[in-house]
């Protein structure tokens, strides 16, 4: 019998050969925005999201047969292939990890000097990046370590953390929060203070909310805008990895360390109020007093070796059109989306006292459809892999940009964003050159279904990194026939789910370069097995299409790439047009 891996290669090629045999090789048309058309994103995203394709889930068949529709599609329309030796394909390497982990924190405070080795006193993440060691002079008490407006609560009000090591209290919420609203604020708040706010380390109690010490960082799994499935499972035989990741090992990541109480005893013994009232005011959910953390300084000796464990490959399916300026096509435009899904029940129908229930669901199984094993993801994110499609399509007219656009459907998301996470530290071009990325996840829907949500689009990140990008975004959907209204709230720091993270757009923020995140949001049937391609609302998704093509066309066709002046999130709610450079 052929293995696994042969049948799905084979099923790959297939579906590759079918989908170029079967998709029109049309004229080449004037080009343009208006060729993102209602039947086109209609066709293809009722057949990629049939159950023909089991889901999309990641390592899967279905999801190679996905990959050999998109790249049949491009190869029809003439887009070059982008991936190594001229594929459509880049292999995405998964590795599982195991941390033999040395690293030591060295505190000197009260006159005395004491270090703290892992697992012994502190604990390190099990992944910290490449050996490398750090002295920090600077350390700063941020209370509970949060940022919540909407509850009024700011910890770092008054306070610049750049460069400092950031210390905060507190397992559950301060009492005047939702708990049930602060999941992810609670859990992220090692990664608020190094990446929104610029601390070169965290220090926090040794669990955090719901026991979860410090939150996901950087180069650890994280779960994707989908709900983040376990990125390796259980294989007999296999060891269990400590960690999995797509990014180089060698990496500099921020340390985040979690701390019992002896660590606070010693580090705020010399603090008023002491460590013990710092400690009881939080459990009980009470407002932390400023505490001043003069003449410490902390040394991260982060030492650690890895062992890879266990392998898997995804892939990521990439295009290129070439510019049409004999410099600035050394320099691209990048688009993406995920492809994949989160696959089906393996499971049958159990019935009981309490009803019908789907064995091995794979999400959120609707009330009324358990006989339905398969989960679609028309919208979560059939919309933008079709909606990219189309960009793709009308670029391949005779109106080409100055600049090379690249596109790239990720694998893997749902799963951690490992397919935008590796392609950043692998990329098939120059990742310098990239010079602005157009992410899109989800764009077929209204949130929660309400009608009055049928000219949004949720615009997430442009004004991170550049304020000259974030006005290009504006100016064009002001140029479309039939302008979105841009919302913002998203894109508020503050944002509870923290979407700015979740999604692939993040892999490229990460590496500095400009990006904007189109999103129409959540809705009932949000990785549910009834998110299935009727519900899509086309005529929206071709205009939030026109309205992405229109970004990545002025952007290419500016004479420089987009000046990077880094001043952090200043839309959010409420917010609207552009903003002064």
């Amino acid at each position: 019998m052929l293995s696994h891996r042969k049948l799905l290669s084979l099923a790959t090629l297939l579906a590759l050969s079918a989908a170029i045999a079967l998709a029109p090789v049309s004229a080449k048309t004037n080009g343009g925005r208006d060729q993102i058309r209602t039947e086109d994103l209609k066709e293809w995203l009722t057949y990629l999201a049939s159950d023909e394709f089991e889901g999309r889930a990641t390592y899967t068949e279905g999801l190679g047969l996905a990959a050999g529709y998109i790249a049949g599609q491009l190869k029809a329309w003439g887009v070059k292939p982008g991936g190594p030796n001229g594929s459509y394909f880049q292999r995405v390497v998964v590795l599982g990890i195991k941390s033999n982990n040395h690293s030591t924190l060295t505190v000197q405070a009260n006159g005395q000097t004491r270090t703290f080795k892992n697992k012994e006193g502190v604990i390190f993440p099990a992944n910290v990046g490449g050996k490398r060691s750090f002295t920090a002079e600077e350390v700063e008490f941020v209370g509970y370590g949060l940022n919540l407006p909407a509850a009024k609560h700011n910890d770092y009000q008054g306070k610049d953390v750049k460069g400092k090591v950031v210390v905060y209290l507190g397992s559950t919420p301060p009492k005047e929060v939702d708990p049930r609203q602060t999941i992810r604020a609670m859990s992220g708040r090692s990664r608020y203070a190094t990446e929104q706010q610029g601390a070169v380390a965290t220090i926090g109690p040794l669990f955090s909310f719901r026991g979860a010490p410090g939150g996901p960082g950087r180069g650890q799994n994280a779960a994707g805008l989908g709900q983040g499935q376990n990125a390796t499972g259980n294989l007999g035989g296999l060891p269990e990895p400590d960690f999995t990741t797509v990014q180089r090992l060698e990496s500099a990541i921020p340390p985040n360390v979690s701390a019992p109480d002896e660590f606070f005893e010693f580090l705020l013994g010399g603090t008023e109020p002491k460590y013990s009232e710092l400690k009881e005011k939080a459990s009980k959910g009470e407002a932390l007093p400023t505490v001043s953390l003069k003449n410490v300084r902390i040394t991260f000796n982060l030492d650690a070796d890895y062992q890879t464990v266990r392998t898997q490959y995804t892939r990521n399916v990439i295009g290129v059109i070439q510019g049409s300026d004999a410099k600035l096509k050394e320099t691209y435009v990048a688009f993406g989306a995920h492809y994949d899904h989160v696959g089906y029940a393996e499971g049958e129908i159990a019935v009981s006292e309490t009803g019908a229930r789907r064995l091995g669901a794979r999400g959120r199984v609707t009330e009324g459809a358990t006989e339905d094993r398969v989960w679609n993801g028309a919208d979560d994110d059939g919309s933008g892999t079709v909606t990219m499609l189309g960009i793709a399509k009308a670029f391949t007219g005779s109106m080409k940009p100055r600049r090379s656009v690249v596109f790239i459907w990720h694998s893997g998301e749902e799963r951690g964003l490992l397919g935008s996470r590796y392609y950043a530290d692998h990329p098939t071009v120059s990742i310098d050159k990239i010079v602005a990325q157009v992410n899109m996840d989800m764009v077929g829907r209204n949130r929660d279904n309400k009608p009055e949500e049928a000219n949004t689009v949720y615009v997430v990140g442009s004004d991170r990194i550049s304020t000259e990008f974030h006005n290009i975004t504006v100016d064009a959907n002001a140029s479309i026939e039939k302008p979105l209204k841009l919302d913002y709230e998203m894109n508020d720091p503050t944002e509870l789910e923290q979407i700015y993270y979740r999604s692939d757009h993040y892999s490229y923020a990460a590496k500095g370069i400009p990006i904007v995140f189109l999103t129409t949001g959540l809705h009932p049937d949000y990785h549910a097995n009834t998110d299935s391609a009727e519900k899509i609302n086309y005529e929206k998704m071709v205009r939030i299409g026109q309205y992405a093509y229109e970004i990545g066309m002025r952007t290419a066709n500016l004479d420089h790439a987009p000046a990077r002046d880094n001043r952090g999130p200043r839309v959010g709610r409420g917010s609207a047009g552009k903003i002064a450079l």
